[in-house]
Parts: C-alpha cells; sequence; structure tokens
C-alpha cells in the first residue's frame, strides 16, 4: 500500500495523459499547541447575543455553501421577525479588499482578506471577534477590470487542519489551532497558469483524503487532488478548460461518491464545462461542455445535484441545462433553461424546484423558480420597493431590489441578501414568494458574498464602501437567535 501511494502522490492518469506534480511541498510537523483567544484591536463589540435555545439544533460551516454543499441549513430556533435596522449586531470587524465568506468550526472563525500588500488569514472567536492568531503572506495581485485585488476563495475547515487559496493561487494548510504553517504550494507558478480575469476563485473542496481543486492549468490538469495531510499530487484530471470560480461540489450518485467540477475561466476561444469524477482516483466519469460563447466571461454558479440529477448554469445569454446520470455513469440532457442563467450565485433546490437570481448585471436580474422535471419558469420576480434616506444633509427616496442576490434555505424560510446590502426572510414556493421582515444593512455595492449562518449567529461581509454611513469594508455579526 505504501508503494502505491508513492506512485498515486507523482503521477495521475486521465485518459492516456499522465500528469506529473510539479513541485511536492515540504510538511512540517505539528508543533503548535491552541492560541488563546486575545481582544482584537479592529473588532467593535456591539450587543452579547442572546442564550441558545436549547432545542435549537446548530451546525458548523466549515466550507463555502454550508455542510452539504448546497446553501442550506439545518439550523432552527430562528428570529424571523426584525425592524428595518436589521437583526441585532453583535460585533463588527473592519476589514481589508476580498470577496471571501468565513468559514466556522466550533469556537473558531476563519476569514481571508486582503490589507495593503499582504493577504491576511485571521483565526477569530465566532461570538465575540477575540483573534486566536493571523497570518499573513505577500501579494501583488491587481484584478485588470478594477473592482477589488483582494482574494475570492473562501477558506475551508477540516478538522485539525484549515486550507486558504489567494488570489493568485498561493495555497496554504494551516494548523488551525496555532496557525502555524503545514504546507504550503504555489498552484499558479508551479501549474503555469496564467491570471484570468479576477483570479483565483474557486473554493476548494475536501473529500475523504483528498483536497481537490480545480487548478486549470493549460494542457492540464484541469482538476489536481491533493493528499489533504501532505499537499502532494495525488491525481490529474482533465486537459482542455482552465479554472472556473464554481467550486467543487461532492454527491453521490447511483450509490458511488463523485465530485462535480464546472470548469472554464479566461480562454480565447472561450471553453469550460461539467466534469464528473472519481474523487479517490480522479478517473473522469464525462465532460460536459456549457459556457458562454463570450469572451469576458467565466463559469461561477456551482452545481446543484438532485438525486441523480445535476443542475448547471452559466451567464451571458448561456442558460442553464439539467443532465440526468445513468446507471453506467453517462450523461443525457433532459432540458435546458436559456431563461435561468446565473451569474454566480447558486440555486437552491426544494421539493422538486429550483430557486435562483437570473441575470447578468443589477437591471436585468429577478429571481425566478424553475420545475427540476421540465425547466418551465414556474414565477420570476423583480421585486421592488421604495428606499426613503437622509444623503446629503437631505432626505431621498430610491427604488431598490435585491438584484443578483444570494439565497440561504434555513428553518422553513429562506434568508435572501441582496447586491446592495439588504437582507430579507421570505417564503418560496411553487405558487410564488412572500416577503417577510426586510432590513437594508450597509448601502454597499458588491454584497456577492454569501452569508454565514452558524449557532444561531448571521456572518455578512461588506465589500464596498458603505456610502450613507461612510464605513470601510467590514465582516458583521449579527444575532439570529430567536
Amino acid at each position: 500500500m505504501k508503494r502505491r501511494s508513492l506512485l498515486l502522490s507523482s503521477i495521475a492518469v486521465w485518459g492516456q495523459k499522465k500528469f506529473t506534480d510539479p513541485a511536492p511541498p515540504k510538511v512540517a510537523a505539528v508543533s503548535g499547541a491552541k492560541a488563546a483567544a486575545k481582544a482584537n484591536a479592529e473588532v467593535t463589540r456591539h450587543k452579547k447575543p442572546a442564550a441558545l435555545r436549547k432545542d435549537a439544533v446548530t451546525e458548523d460551516w466549515a466550507s463555502f455553501l454550508g455542510p452539504r454543499h448546497n446553501g442550506v441549513s439545518r439550523e432552527t430556533r430562528l428570529n424571523k421577525r426584525f425592524p428595518s435596522s436589521g437583526p441585532p449586531l453583535v460585533w463588527e470587524m473592519t476589514k481589508g479588499t476580498g470577496y471571501a465568506s468565513p468559514a466556522i468550526a466550533g469556537d473558531q472563525l476563519v476569514f481571508l482578506y486582503r490589507r495593503g500588500n499582504q493577504e491576511v488569514v485571521d483565526c477569530l472567536h465566532p461570538e465575540t471577534g477575540d483573534r486566536y492568531w493571523q497570518h499573513t503572506y505577500s501579494t501583488s495581485f491587481e484584478d485588470r477590470y478594477g473592482y477589488n485585488n483582494g482574494p475570492r476563495s473562501s477558506p475551508v475547515i477540516d478538522g485539525d487542519r484549515v486550507y486558504v487559496v489567494g488570489a493568485e493561487g498561493v495555497l496554504h494548510c494551516l494548523h488551525l489551532a496555532s496557525g502555524q504553517v503545514l504546507w504550503r504550494r504555489q498552484l499558479r507558478d508551479e501549474f503555469k497558469v496564467p491570471q484570468d480575469f479576477f483570479g483565483v476563485a474557486s473554493t476548494p473542496l475536501v473529500e475523504g483524503e483528498v483536497l481537490i481543486v480545480n487548478v486549470g492549468a493549460p494542457g492540464g490538469p484541469c482538476v489536481i487532488g491533493l493528499d489533504k495531510r501532505t499537499g502532494q499530487m495525488r491525481w490529474g484530471a482533465g486537459a482542455e478548460w482552465g479554472g472556473s470560480y464554481a467550486s467543487p461540489i461532492p454527491a453521490v450518485i447511483h450509490g458511488k461518491r463523485r465530485v462535480f467540477v464546472f470548469a472554464g475561466g479566461e480562454s480565447q476561444p472561450p471553453t469550460g464545462g461539467l466534469i464528473m469524477l472519481d474523487p479517490v482516483t480522479g478517473a473522469v466519469d464525462f465532460t460536459f461542455p456549457w459556457r458562454s460563447k463570450s469572451y469576458e466571461s467565466v463559469n461561477a454558479s456551482c452545481p446543484v445535484i438532485v438525486d441523480n440529477y445535476v443542475f448547471i448554469s452559466a451567464s451571458y445569454r448561456t442558460g442553464g441545462a439539467m443532465l440526468e446520470i445513468t446507471p453506467d455513469f453517462k450523461h443525457k440532457v433532459v432540458w435546458t433553461a436559456p431563461e435561468f442563467g446565473l451569474h454566480f450565485n447558486t440555486p437552491i433546490h426544494k421539493d422538486g424546484y429550483l430557486y435562483g437570481f437570473d441575470g447578468r448585471n443589477e437591471p436585468d436580474a429577478s429571481l425566478a423558480c424553475v420545475e427540476v422535471k421540465t425547466g418551465k419558469v414556474a414565477w420570476r420576480t423583480s421585486l421592488e420597493w421604495k428606499e426613503v434616506f437622509q444623503a446629503g444633509g437631505q432626505q431621498r427616496e430610491q427604488m431598490m431590489s435585491l438584484y443578483r442576490g444570494n439565497l440561504l434555505q434555513v428553518d422553513g424560510r429562506y434568508l435572501v441578501l441582496g447586491e446592495l446590502g439588504h437582507l430579507m426572510w421570505m417564503e418560496l414556493t411553487p405558487a410564488g414568494f412572500k416577503e417577510g421582515s426586510r432590513a437594508w444593512l450597509f448601502a454597499a455595492r458588491e454584497t456577492w458574498s454569501l452569508p454565514v449562518l452558524s449557532r444561531g449567529l448571521l456572518y455578512v461581509v461588506q465589500h464596498s464602501k458603505d456610502v450613507l454611513q461612510n464605513k470601510s469594508p467590514r465582516l458583521l455579526c449579527y444575532d439570529l437567535r430567536e
């Protein structure tokens, strides 16, 4: 077994193509004890959270899209009524640039952002914002379109380790308790991947003993499986598509574990699509091309698995496609829906229907409900309301909407975070929608990250300046405990 393991760590096979690990990392032995949480000067505390109800169901949120990689939380006993000012704010922390969401396991929250010429990994106490440890490393990444020079990929916590990927493809495996660097890889340099439009954005996936990364190397590998303990490459898969902004999603298909990677970043001509593979060996079951014909586009919405079906979607006049996975692990197209093209948010499935925000830009975005069996749009809305606010010493009003929002299914309803900082409870069914409590948390554009819920506390990331409160980007913790 040892000889086979060494072989897998250096060579991987996909079809007839072999991939060799370009730079196996050096691995450090764990030496640090758990750091003590200390007062964080960058945190402002507002209100102690309410006590958890004894019968409340709670969960960790250790990776992007949550415990089941689908934007669904099983937490209960949540407050579904809050004033227009929002739920109680527990604490807030100023941050630099970036679009990452935090990851939470137990009493540790890990957050990745950029400040100055450094990317920062912060480990905080979820209820107080006190800091356990901080790890920084240099970066010179520049967003070619001028949006934001910070990291896009969210941290992944797995047991006693946390994995973080910066905008330039620097991958760290850190000891969760102490912040010690256990191993490090420079994926962009090692695999000779040119900088994409907005840098590296896909969040890795831990599947068993393998860390799966959509690296997108020219000529392959498109996807790599690293030994999560050593960082050595166990396998490489795919030779045709670059790295996307979507994250790998695991599932059980016909009784077997599989991983779906929706690949495709900057390329000329634009190429990309879905890869289904075996997470243990990297063997590819099938590929399905699906990508906008527009050069300035990427695949960014994560696959959604419904039993033995998988839904993928892309913006830029592309739309969605539903595939059925046959028992021999091939696929057939069930339907396509040009009118359901999700830009970067991932739809939520419930009881045979998909709910998600269709649209490429703010003005053309809408919330839609689509039937899984047929692809038929059950309903669509561009929910609007009048917002009254103070600006420049004067009272003003403006029509607002959720635009390209994000959905979180929880406690029988949906939490919706709008693109301009609005938070809303909604009831969504095939028959329509019903609006619940709504608050304007902050007046900031680019609110594009899925909120994170753990132990009744909601974490929202403000990515740009709040133009009404004159507050810089922040990580905010709200109390949703009943």
